[in-house]
């Protein structure tokens, strides 16, 4: 009896190679489409520049899925996760934007879908793995835990947005183009004349594409416009357009002139409605020392005691930082940088390595300088 993999199979090119590869490799796979997001049932009217298409983007993703499901023989269902993306991704990712944090929504996404509400489906039709597009790799062992390392294409990596997977959700799962190159993947696309072959690369939120971001939230909250104060002289510099709009580190979109170093977002006081900034990509008040992460996932089913040496990324396609971690309760890391670090963000998710090991990740909750928590929110 063949092993049996159910594929999320997007309609983009990364999973329709996986696809050929599970295949190539002697799975039995079934494609699955999952379809999480309705515009018209949530409201997805602002910021919607696909709202008078003909034909939305999703069925255009799915009619590609079908037709690389038809090219290589295999079988495609579709599967609608709608309610349970907005009840455990967007919920949380309006949430978190309504307090002035910054959330990720991919990582949300992996977690709670593609490997929990996506994983429950295949185990329902005897599926013995699930598999998807992610640049990412995985070793099964026969004993002991599975391992997740980062995909040999640094450029792609995804290991960042996979760092809430337990061991049960990693062991059933395979990533076929974690070993190649987005080259080689197009390569193997053009070879076999997929429809997909040179489709670009999707773009924009989750399950929801490309929007106008600022608009797009006012379905959800209410904008309200504020101050922009110099956090150094606490003149106020400018307006905001609402804090939830703007991120920690950020330059662009201020609209403050004046002479002087380039204006970054360094702060928020949630209450007052204030929006920090200083002058300067080095200023003091962009850097800090360490943080507190909380909601951890390690990866490892044995977490370490006391205080270990690893590396961190505080946000995607950032590089590595050498940094010390020591776990404070069962779900709870303290960081301690070796170097500052800049515009680390409460709300992003830190996600730590042991070379390419991943060991899991969780959310930025305080950010810390000579020992003081930065007032951030």
């Amino acid at each position: 009896m063949k092993e049996r993999v159910v594929l999320g199979l997007s309609g983009g090119v990364d999973s329709a190679v996986a696809a050929y590869l599970l295949k190539e490799q002697g799975y039995e796979v079934i494609g699955v489409f999952m379809r999480n997001w309705d515009s018209t049932l949530n409201n997805d009217i602002l910021g919607n520049p696909t709202n008078d298409n003909d034909i939305c983007p999703q069925e255009e993703d799915y009619n590609d899925a079908k037709k690389v499901a038809e090219h290589l023989g295999i079988e495609l269902r579709r599967v609608d996760f709608i309610k349970e993306y907005w009840d455990h991704v967007f919920t949380y990712f309006l949430e978190e934007y309504a307090k002035g944090r910054t959330p990720n929504p991919d990582i949300l996404c992996n977690k709670h879908i593609k490997f929990k509400a996506f994983l429950d489906y295949a185990k329902s039709i005897d599926a013995d793995y699930i598999a998807t597009g992610h640049y990412a790799r995985v070793e099964h062992h026969n004993q002991g835990d599975s391992v997740m390392l980062r995909g040999v294409d640094n450029n792609k990596d995804q290991t960042y947005f996979l760092c809430q997977l337990n061991q049960s959700q990693l062991q059933a799962s395979l990533f076929p183009v974690g070993e190649l190159t987005k080259p080689e993947v197009r390569k193997i696309a053009e070879d076999l004349n997929l429809p997909v072959a040179h489709k670009k690369d999707s773009t924009g939120i989750c399950f929801i594409g490309e929007r106008d971001f600022r608009e797009f939230l006012k379905n959800y909250i209410p904008a309200k416009s504020g101050k922009m104060v110099d956090i150094e002289t606490n003149h106020v510099v400018g307006e905001h357009q609402g804090i939830m709009y703007y991120t920690i580190g950020q330059r662009k979109g201020l609209n403050i002139g004046g002479p002087g170093d380039a204006w970054f977002v360094v702060g928020k006081e949630y209450e007052e409605n204030i929006l920090y900034v200083c002058q300067g990509d080095q200023n003091k008040w962009l850097m800090s020392e360490g943080a507190l992460i909380t909601d951890v996932n390690w990866i490892p089913s044995i977490k370490p005691e006391g205080e270990i040496k690893c590396t961190a990324k505080f946000r995607y396609r950032q590089k590595d930082n050498d940094v010390s971690i020591h776990f404070v309760d069962e779900t709870t890391i303290y960081v301690q940088f070796i170097n500052q670090i800049k515009a680390v963000t409460p709300g992003q998710a830190a996600v730590f390595y042991d070379g390419d090991i991943c060991l899991g990740g969780g959310t930025i909750e305080k950010v810390y300088k000579d020992e003081k928590e930065i007032a951030y929110l």
